[in-house]
């Protein structure tokens, strides 16, 4: 193969892009954030995908995060929080084009009609699972820790999270929503969240390579895979049975209860994680999760579009901007940092249906939704 020459373009140094050989490398370079998704970055990564998308020499693309260490060692630990927070005080317009910009790359991305590899060492959460499940390749290290740990924040798992979590085996996918536990390789393989597993040592090298590899050539990607995965350990089996039995229950409030009623180590502690988190949102979620697993990837893009309009804009409650759910989580964990978030209700006991299904309800006709070219 004769190697053309490389291609660069840095339009924001929050995001590297360049062509070699037949491949497009992005590299998320915000490391001081862990790579936290900014507005800026979502278009930049937005714009170079669309170009890519119609450059034959672009073959295949491939993602990775920077640490402050160096190449690798964090992918992205999600959007912006921090930005939301000031965004919802001061009525910025630029928050509702953040999720509706950032949804439309996670569309773009599941489907891209060419290999997309996704290299998700070290902390991948939130936006970055969003970049990260509609590759092609998603390829995990002893290193990943991988969550949608929304709930901590009185969010939702979203970034098309309703889809990919509705798509683990079972109920696994309530348990990650719900706890937003953080699991590594062995999990994020047996779960459907991973392809496969490289060497932490050989990262590096496998990214050069990549160059190397004639694309468009029969089963190319296949040998580089082959040559770099290495295995994963194996997954407690007890650990997907509890959690069937206790995430296949009909509400958050009987979860709690059977959780609570038994005396193991994990009943409790997955007890005291639920019991932290917006009781609020924890029905939310259960709800998004289990309508997911009907809905088309657009079909839920559109929900949790219209999800986290109400988030921030839960009207219905008469609770706007600071007195949300969301921008109170935000301000325990990352603003004020007190993490004591004042929930409203103040137990899963007290939340209603009434509370919960409107965040269901579209605020735009559909001829007006600003997911609406989405198919």
């Amino acid at each position: 193969m004769t190697t053309k020459p490389v291609l660069t373009t840095q339009t924001a140094p929050d995001v590297l892009s360049e062509v070699r050989g037949q491949v497009g490398f992005i590299t998320l370079n915000r490391p001081q954030a862990l790579n936290a998704l900014s507005l800026g970055m979502i278009r930049t990564l937005t714009t170079c995908l669309l170009a890519w998308r119609g450059n034959d020499q672009v073959q295949a693309v491939a993602i990775r995060g920077v640490s402050k260490t160096g190449p690798f060692a964090a992918f992205c630990a999600g959007g912006d929080i921090r930005f939301f927070h000031q965004a919802a005080l001061s009525g910025n317009a630029e928050l509702e084009d953040f999720f509706t910009e950032e949804y439309t790359l996670n569309h773009l991305i599941h489907s891209y009609p060419k290999p997309f590899i996704a290299f998700m060492d070290g902390i991948v959460m939130g936006g970055g699972m969003g970049i990260a499940q509609g590759a092609k390749t998603r390829i995990v290290t002893q290193r990943t820790k991988m969550a949608m740990p929304e709930t901590n924040i009185g969010l939702f798992p979203d970034v098309g999270g309703g889809y990919f979590l509705s798509r683990c085996p079972g109920h696994v996918g309530e348990w990650l929503a719900l706890t937003g536990e953080v699991i590594g390789a062995p999990q994020a393989l047996a779960f459907g969240l991973a392809d496969v597993c490289f060497d932490v040592g050989q990262l590096v090298s496998a990214w050069e390579a990549l160059a190397e590899v004639a694309v468009d050539a029969p089963q190319a990607l296949d040998v580089w895979l082959a040559r770099h995965a290495v295995a994963a350990d194996s997954l407690p089996i007890d650990l997907t049975v509890q959690i069937e039995r206790f995430f296949s229950l009909e509400s958050v409030t009987a979860i709690l209860a059977a959780l609570e009623a038994e005396d193991s180590v994990w009943a409790q502690q997955t007890a005291a994680t639920l019991r932290s988190r917006s009781p609020l949102m924890l029905h939310v979620v259960l709800a998004q999760i289990r309508r997911a697993r009907g809905l088309s990837l657009a079909d839920d893009l559109r929900m949790e579009r219209d999800m986290v309009r109400h988030c921030f804009n839960t009207r219905h409650l008469g609770r706007i901007g600071i007195s949300s759910e969301t921008v109170e989580g935000i301000r325990a964990l990352a603003v004020d940092k007190d993490q004591s978030p004042k929930w409203r209700p103040g137990a899963v006991e007290e939340v209603t249906a009434v509370m919960v299904s409107p965040f269901f309800e579209s605020p735009w006709p559909a001829h007006a939704h600003p997911l609406r070219n989405l198919r």
